[in-house]
């Protein structure tokens, strides 16, 4: 007889809902508390092409322990090498809902003999939600420590020791904490194993329905206007889909910037909330998106997904006469001037030449 399945698991550490008796569309069915910050969760915004719905499997339940289970242990490969020396693991976090959990995540943190974590709040929060128990020692590692307790962290490494290295949400080092110390343990030569996971690329990247074949992660832009100007250049011309990530606070001014650099026609789409209650994906042209964020109230995490640059249509011989006839009148022979001009161009030598003898 198969056991009966666990309850729902809720949304990350954010907006907590819980469930009563009454029947479905009662006013008193479900109630909404409020945010850990004490601020009432608004309703979400709304915009062109809006694809809003609840997240799948009960993201919003009740924030209660998982059925009781026995406690996992960790999977071979990932938790030591039965050589007897420590190792560092990089492993996923949900990145809003529970569910999304993997066994070897659950595993890793309750048998670790050092879990690093970004913050030690939300891990509490996590692995209270998972019904699971640390039991190894838990340190804070973040972007404003990471220089110094790297060392540290290898030492106990050295020493034996099995780290978990986690982070607030998706995978470490992607964005997050974690790329000084999985690069320390490779320049020694003991390169970490990582625990896959929930991703807001991959997740941003199937629901924009822009291409997916090719598409280039860019992070965070640059804050300030000019850096963020220049970056947004060298990337004008790119064929691949982008994704970004960005702040609320932030969103408005991004989109203008993408507008300026790739043209307000170029497609487009915000996720924000991925996998949370509040889910929502937000398709248009940059400029569309633009006034969709200037008129709404975005909350909740971002991830912007961009259209790469379009296939330039292929130019003609006659396009590039003056080129040709430029070249010429600097002293180049005609011969070798529709040499040059065809190799940068891609146009046939022999079309082109013809072209320049006609143009005469």
């Amino acid at each position: 007889m198969l056991p009966a399945p666990r309850p729902p698991a809720p949304e990350a550490g954010a907006r907590i809902r819980a469930r009563s008796a009454a029947p479905p569309g009662h006013a008193g069915a479900v109630s909404e508390t409020q945010d850990h910050a004490g601020r009432a969760p608004a309703p979400p915004p709304t915009g062109p092409a809006t694809d809003h719905r609840e997240a799948p499997d009960g993201a919003g339940d009740t924030l209660e322990q998982p059925a009781s289970r026995t406690q996992p242990t960790a999977y071979r490969g990932t938790a030591g090498d039965g050589s007897g020396r420590g190792r560092i693991v990089l492993a996923a976090t949900p990145i809003g809902n529970m569910g999304d959990a993997t066994e070897r995540l659950i595993g890793l943190l309750h048998t670790a003999d050092v879990v690093a974590a970004e913050d030690t709040r939300r891990l509490h929060r996590l692995v209270q939600a998972l019904g699971v128990t640390v039991t190894g020692r838990v340190l804070s590692y973040h972007e404003h420590n990471e220089a110094e307790k790297t060392p540290e962290l290898l030492e106990l490494v050295r020493d034996g020791a099995t780290l978990l290295m986690v982070t607030d949400a998706g995978m470490p080092s992607v964005s997050d904490p974690g790329y000084r110390l999985g690069g320390a343990a490779v320049a020694g030569g003991r390169g970490p194993p990582a625990v896959p996971g929930a991703s807001a690329v991959r997740a941003a990247l199937a629901l924009s329905g822009l291409p997916t074949d090719r598409f280039c992660f860019e992070g965070f832009l640059p804050r300030k206007p000019g850096v963020r100007a220049g970056r947004l250049a060298d990337l004008a011309a790119e064929r691949r889909t982008m994704v970004f990530f960005e702040a609320p606070h932030r969103l408005e001014a991004m989109l203008r910037s993408l507008q300026q650099a790739f043209g307000s026609d170029r497609p487009a789409a915000v996720a924000r909330e991925l996998t949370k209650v509040h889910e929502q994906v937000v398709r248009g042209s940059l400029l569309e998106l633009l006034q969709w964020a200037q008129d709404s109230e975005v909350r909740g995490e971002i991830a912007v997904v961009v259209a790469g640059a379009p296939e330039a249509a292929p130019s003609r011989p006659e396009d590039h006469v003056g080129e040709v006839t430029r070249l010429i009148d600097g002293g180049m022979r005609l011969k070798d001037a529709v040499a040059a001009v065809a190799a940068d161009s891609r146009v046939s030598k022999r079309e082109l030449y013809a072209a320049v003898i006609a143009a005469r």
